[in-house]
């Protein structure tokens, strides 16, 4: 396993802007400072700009966090992503989506059996974090299922996802110890 590059700091090392943006974290719905606001505490106007969109993005995005825990696993996958596979794969169980189809996911595989919303999302998102871009038809389905709204906010989740996957990918941020299998290589 690689050195962590930025590794969490202890309270007495954070400067009063970093403490401030640490407590908004705490104090917020995630409860804690970590995963990528470990590394992005060295940022503290960055970190609290993307914990705004995360917030959004992650509890109250127009597609349902069912569906965005999916994406984000998508996302995660696509960038080999650790921490995030770690913290979101037992969210999607959690929040509806089969084991069969995290599992699927982890191994790079298509998922079957998905129900038609899930599926519209799992293409979306494949085809944007692989081809990025997104075709006609896969945008189409999307677009009735979810409309303009739901749209951005699934892109939405893509990128941010994306954004946290290149911050702690650029780390190497320790993966928390919370008994999930890691992705395979």
């Amino acid at each position: 396993m690689a050195q962590d590059r930025l590794p969490p700091l202890e309270h007495a090392q954070l400067n009063q802007q970093q403490r401030v943006a640490a407590q908004a974290i705490i104090d917020g719905p995630r409860g804690a400072l970590y995963g990528p606001f470990v590394p992005l505490i060295r940022s503290p106007e960055l970190m609290e700009a993307a914990q705004r969109m995360g917030e959004y993005l992650r509890y109250r995005s127009a597609i349902g966090t069912r569906l965005s825990e999916l994406a984000i696993l998508v996302t995660a996958r696509q960038w080999n992503q650790q921490v995030e596979w770690a913290i979101h794969a037992p969210l999607a169980a959690q929040n509806g989506i089969a084991p069969e189809a995290i599992a699927a996911i982890a191994q790079r595989q298509l998922p079957a059996g998905l129900q038609p919303d899930e599926q519209a999302v799992h293409d979306f998102c494949l085809e944007l974090q692989q081809h990025k871009r997104v075709s006609d038809a896969t945008y189409a389905r999307a677009l009735a299922l979810f409309g303009e709204h739901g749209v951005v906010d699934l892109m939405g989740i893509n990128g941010y996802y994306t954004f946290l996957a290149m911050v702690m990918n650029g780390a190497q941020t320790a993966t928390p110890e919370l008994g999930v299998a890691p992705l395979p290589e």
